[in-house]
């Protein structure tokens, strides 16, 4: 173990010695943070990221009194983290917690909205508790003072004061009791009420009056998990959230997901609860490459035709000046997307929909959206704006009327304020959907009520999100494997001048081989050609048959996976993934076996940010390069970047060819996680070859990949490839009854 005497980031390193790339990725970490530059990390898979990132991040909050955060969206690596820093206590001991969202951490299981209520009414009631104590304890001193006070023959215990005389003195003390004890009945009456009316919550009741000093001693002798902190909370009847909220000002280290930072309001209470500004936060961001698409989602905006409508509803109920403007905008809003939807379905399109959400195309080439077109031409009124404006006050006046309503006890939930929303989403609306980087889409889905839509706002371009983050934090650490190209990421995510390093696998070469298997080009047109899905299927059966071990097989959607296995005959055990069912659970038995081939798609759950050590997985396969479906949303994100980045062939690279490129390069790194590990990836397309690369042209992504993997890259035909796998694995003396016959 380190030694809390060790070195600069050593002090933090928990281990005997860091490998010469971590001490170097350390030592960079460390200089970007006191210069206030952001890093962008890309190490391998097995490289020993977060220690590299954590020691030097630690070492330089603990000297520059700032607090880490380290964040993630995969939650194998929030428990990775877990194990680091837990490593970390045990040889210089930190105050850390991890963070999750409320809603798995609430005892009573209430949302949001009605958890802020209740928070407010309880500590209203706490409140009228604490001065009521502090009636009786005024009162109980009059009364003594008043017993004490000297009689009409100057016996008392106590002397008059100032020159006055005793009569003053008890006349005095006794109307002041009295007053006190006119308080403390009105105090007494008034706890009753609130006692017998409002709705509160016992645990956080228990949080505010209870000696929590037990609870905190615990949470900091060690790093303990979320489910562990709501357990002990559970049984000490407090609320777990809420105290992790109050406790963790002056903390070194927290762990928590990206919603806690990519989510601006989220992020300014986050940073509340902390008691720290944002330039004394240093971000720890795993993960990285997945910002991207987290940025988009938190900053993308809905309105459902269901909340229209229940605004309209909730509208009808209300008794108010302003609600005739409110209808009048709501309204026309409501009615314009079904307007939109039910003509942009077209003939069969209604009887199609299932439960999924379906896009119908709006954006116009020229000028404003369908809908927002459909809204003015329906919209009848003095001004939209104005008549908006009243809409969104309302709302606000109904929602605080909600709030207390909720907390005296009027009502047994929080209702939440259709009005309000409905209100906000058409003013972002109408001034949001013609901004560039937006794209403005109405969805629709068939319900157990019927065909319904929604209205979405799409943020096409992240750094709208990221850019206001990355400036105001003192510095940000984004740490991956597959980070690079280095200026597309700057770019996306608005980062100035940020410090750039890049560590390959540092394993022995000898105990792994990438495979181009140079089988017909999987694109859409020919996957269901009889011919290229016998070549492909014959690729993948001789790659079991030559692994000793498990493979795994990843292809561009669940039904190109689903096909492969209905299709591949092997000796294996088969397994396939499909969307809808716990991934987790056939992960594990799917390890637990030693000759088994799983099929699954290259954007589930199972392609990244899980490992598959030693005999889990021994070969990896991409079947195909797995573009995302191209629909009118995609087109949208490659228009916006095409726009902000100069060019359409940038618009292609940077939306669509570099995040797949990324994503094979995930799944590569599935194997192959230790010095003593061992295994083979293989590419299952000729667009990976090298030998194809001039033929292909702008169809090959070999070049988009980075020029030491591109140069491990062995092409081999799909014949070969078991003549190939046999060999390597034959050298490696992995086959334990005998090496299989070609």
């Amino acid at each position: 173990m380190a030694t809390s005497d060790g070195p600069g980031s050593l002090r933090f390193f928990p281990y005997d010695q860091p490998y010469d790339h971590q001490q170097d990725a350390m030592e960079t970490i460390r200089e970007a943070l006191v210069t206030e530059r952001d890093v962008l990390f890309e190490g391998a898979c097995g490289t020993g990221k977060t220690l590299a990132a954590l020691a030097p991040a630690l070492e330089y909050g603990r000297a520059a009194n700032k607090t880490v955060v380290i964040t993630t969206n995969v939650h194998q690596q929030t428990r990775q983290f877990i194990e680091e820093a837990r490593a970390i206590n045990d040889s210089e001991p930190i105050r850390s917690v991890v963070f999750r969202g409320k809603g798995s951490m609430c005892h009573i299981d209430v949302d949001y909205q009605e958890c802020q209520a209740l928070r407010d009414a309880t500590r209203e009631v706490v409140d009228q508790a604490e001065e009521l104590q502090a009636l009786e304890q005024q009162a109980a001193e009059l009364r003594a003072a008043t017993d004490g006070a000297p009689d009409d023959d100057g016996n008392g215990d106590t002397a008059a004061t100032d020159g006055a005389s005793p009569d003053a003195a008890n006349g005095d003390l006794g109307a002041a009791r009295a007053a006190v004890l006119d308080e403390l009945q009105a105090a007494e009456d008034q706890l009753e009420t609130m006692e017998a009316d409002a709705n509160v919550c016992e645990r956080y009741r228990r949080n505010l009056t209870a000696d929590t000093s037990d609870f905190y001693d615990w949470l900091y002798a060690g790093v303990r998990t979320p489910d562990e902190i709501y357990q002990a909370a559970h049984e000490a009847d407090f609320c777990g959230y809420e105290l992790l909220k109050e406790g963790m000002e002056g903390v070194d280290l927290v762990v928590c997901n990206y919603h806690h930072l990519l989510d601006p309001t989220v992020r300014e209470q986050f940073f509340r609860w902390l008691g720290r500004d944002p330039e004394d936060i240093v971000a720890v961001f795993d993960e990285a490459h997945n910002i991207e698409d987290a940025a988009r989602d938190h900053a993308t905006r809905t309105c459902s035709e269901v909340t229209l409508s229940s605004a309209l509803d909730e509208l009808d109920e209300t008794d108010d000046f302003r609600v005739e403007a409110a209808q009048r905008v709501v309204r026309a809003f409501h009615d314009a997307l079904v307007d939109t939807y039910e003509d942009g379905l077209g003939f069969g399109g209604r009887e199609a929909l299932d439960d999924d959400w379906e896009d119908v195309t709006i954006d116009a080439d020229t000028g404003r959206d369908d809908l927002t077109m459909a809204f003015l031409e329906r919209y009848e009124g003095p001004g939209y704006k104005q008549d908006l404006e009243h809409a969104l006050n309302l709302g606000k006046t109904l929602d605080q009327s909600y709030q207390e309503a909720y907390k005296e006890g009027e009502t047994t939930t929080r209702r939440e304020c259709r009005t309000l929303a409905a209100a906000g989403f058409i003013g972002d609306w109408m001034d949001g959907s013609a901004e560039p980087g937006q794209y403005p889409v109405v969805s629709v889905r068939r319900t157990e009520a019927g065909v319904r839509g929604r209205a979405e706002l799409y943020t096409c371009i992240p750094r709208q999100v990221t850019e206001p983050l990355f400036d105001d934090l003192h510095a940000s650490v984004l740490m991956s494997a597959t980070l690079r190209p280095f200026g597309v990421q700057r770019e996306l995510l608005g980062l100035t001048d940020p410090v750039t390093m890049a560590y390959g696998l540092q394993f022995p070469k000898k105990r792994r081989r990438t495979f181009a298997v140079t089988s017909p080009a999987l694109f859409a047109s020919e996957r269901d050609d009889p011919d290229v899905q016998s070549t492909v299927a014959g690729a993948i059966e001789d790659a079991v048959r030559f692994t000793p071990g498990n493979t795994l097989v990843f292809c561009p959607s669940y039904a190109e996976a689903e096909r492969y296995y209905d299709r591949v005959g092997t000796d294996a055990t088969p397994y396939l993934d499909q969307p809808g069912e716990r991934a987790e659970d056939l992960r594990e038995t799917f390890t637990a076996g030693e000759n088994g081939v799983l099929f699954t798609s290259l954007w589930g759950t199972l392609a990244e940010g899980v490992s598959y050590d030693g005999d889990d997985a021994r070969t990896v396969l991409v079947v195909g390069v797995p573009y995302p479906h191209l629909d009118d949303r995609m087109a949208a994100v490659e228009d916006a970047f095409a726009g902000a980045f100069g060019s359409e062939d940038q618009g292609w690279r940077y939306a669509v060819e570099i995040p797949t490129v990324r994503k094979t390069r995930q799944a590569l790194g599935r194997v192959v996680r230790s010095p003593d590990d061992f295994g083979v990836r293989a590419l299952v397309d000729e667009r990976y070859a090298r030998s194809r690369a001039d033929g292909l042209g702008q169809y090959s992504v070999h070049d988009t990949f980075p020029e030491e993997e591109r140069a491990e890259m062995v092409d081999v035909s799909p014949e070969k490839l078991k003549f190939a796998m046999l060999n390597f694995y034959r050298e490696l003396d992995a086959y334990d009854e005998g090496p299989p016959q070609p």
